[in-house]
């Protein structure tokens, strides 16, 4: 039987309220508006066999937590997008729509993320790619599976799925880059 386990982190605390606004097909663009999002992850795998758990749910929150906190109370601005230029002056960011001035925010209240356009579908890549990066950073090569879930109302959210690749195992307990294949989450390592 091939079968795996997965866990989920979605606490109150991993919510940000931020101000958005996204570009249609063609002309369009949206007003300005903001939502009470909500992010949870999944992350699926085998358990570890001495601690019996895919992954310490406090690693998960551990590198969510402060990715949600950097766009809190913030204007979520796309510097991937075709439609949008976007100018620094002084403390000003000055958002340019198809050539046109459109917006003008204090820096320090914009969030400018790696996306095209500031949906949830793509906030939850632009989280499950980063939050990615950081797992296999850290070694947790034993996960096949990351989800992250955009909530940006009550009933209304995005998901974003991403197949990891786990670590090939030479022997057993032991990958090609010659960790364990779960690594510990002891304190010592």
């Amino acid at each position: 039987m091939n079968a795996s386990f997965q866990v989920t982190v979605s606490k109150d605390y991993l919510s940000f309220s931020s101000a958005h606004f996204i570009t249609f097909r063609g002309h369009k663009c949206e007003s300005l508006h903001g939502h009470n999002y909500r992010v949870a992850a999944t992350v699926t795998g085998q358990v570890d066999p001495e601690c019996q758990f895919v992954l310490d749910f406090a690693v998960l929150k551990e590198i969510l937590r402060p990715m949600v906190e950097a766009i809190d109370h913030k204007v979520l601005l796309p510097t991937a997008s075709p439609k949008l230029t976007l100018e620094e002056s002084g403390d000003l960011l000055t958002v340019i729509y198809l050539g046109a001035p459109r917006y003008q925010f204090p820096r320090s209240d914009c969030a400018l993320l790696p996306v095209s356009n500031t949906t949830a579908e793509m906030l939850a890549e632009y989280f499950a790619t980063t939050m990615q990066a950081e797992i296999e950073g850290r070694g947790f090569d034993h996960l096949t599976e990351l989800e992250i879930e955009v909530e940006e109302s009550p009933g209304q959210a995005a998901r974003y799925r991403a197949v990891l690749s786990p670590a090939v195992e030479i022997a057993p307990g032991r990958t090609a880059a010659g960790r364990s294949s779960i690594p510990s989450t002891s304190p010592t390592g």
